[in-house]
C-alpha cells in the first residue's frame, strides 16, 4: 500500500480510500476484511446448524455472529454513533453464553450487520487523532496500552479475529468446509 500527503490509502488494485487519521492505516483494512469474512464465515451454516454446540462446551454460531454484530455496534458508538445494538443485552461486552436466553436469528443478525458496518466504515474514515487519541478506560490496567478510542477499537478488531477464529473451528466441527477468503467486491464497507 503506498501513503499519498492527503491520507489516501491506495493499494495494489488502485483502491483509493481517503483517511482523516494515519492511526487508522492498519485499523481499516482489517475491519473491510472481516466484513467480508463475515459472509464466508457464515456461509452454509443453516439457523439450525448455528444453534448447534459441541458436547455443550462451546458457544454456538449464533452466539458468536452475536458478539461479532456487537463489536460493530461498540465501534460506532465510541466513534459517535448513536445507533445501540438491538440484542445489546445479550451481547454486551462479551457476554457468556447462557442457555436460559434466546437468541435473535442468523438472518436477523446478518441484517444488523449490515446496517451497522456501512456506518462504521464511514465514521473510521472520518476519525481524527483527536477523537481517537481521547481518553477511554477498558478497565484493563495494561501499562503498556494507553487506554483511548484507538485502541479500544483495536481491541474490538481483535476481538472479531476471535471469533472468526471460533467460528471457523466450529465449520470443521460441523462438518463444513473451511471458510474462504473469497472477495465480494459489491461489499464496500
Amino acid at each position: 500500500m503506498a501513503r499519498c500527503e492527503r491520507n489516501l490509502i491506495i493499494n495494489s488494485k488502485n483502491y483509493i480510500m481517503e483517511t482523516a487519521s494515519r492511526k487508522l492505516d492498519i485499523i481499516i483494512p482489517a475491519y473491510r476484511m472481516h466484513s467480508q469474512s463475515f459472509k464466508n464465515a457464515l456461509d452454509g451454516i443453516t439457523e439450525e446448524t448455528g444453534l448447534k454446540r459441541i458436547d455443550n462446551k462451546t458457544n454456538h454460531v449464533v452466539w458468536m455472529t452475536g458478539n461479532l454484530v456487537n463489536c460493530r455496534y461498540w465501534i460506532g458508538n465510541l466513534l459517535g454513533i448513536e445507533d445501540k445494538d438491538p440484542y445489546e443485552d445479550l451481547f454486551k461486552e462479551g457476554r457468556a453464553w447462557d442457555e436460559n436466553l434466546d437468541y435473535p436469528t442468523l438472518e436477523e443478525l446478518k441484517k444488523n450487520f449490515a446496517y451497522i458496518s456501512p456506518k462504521v466504515y464511514q465514521k473510521l474514515l472520518l476519525a481524527t487523532d483527536e477523537q481517537l487519541n481521547k481518553a477511554f478506560s477498558f478497565g484493563m490496567n495494561i501499562p503498556f496500552v494507553p487506554e483511548n478510542v484507538l485502541n479500544m477499537i483495536g481491541m474490538c478488531i481483535s476481538r472479531e479475529d476471535y471469533l472468526f477464529g471460533q467460528i471457523g473451528l466450529m465449520r470443521k466441527m460441523l462438518d463444513l468446509k473451511g471458510m474462504s477468503y473469497d472477495i465480494d467486491f459489491s461489499i464496500s464497507y
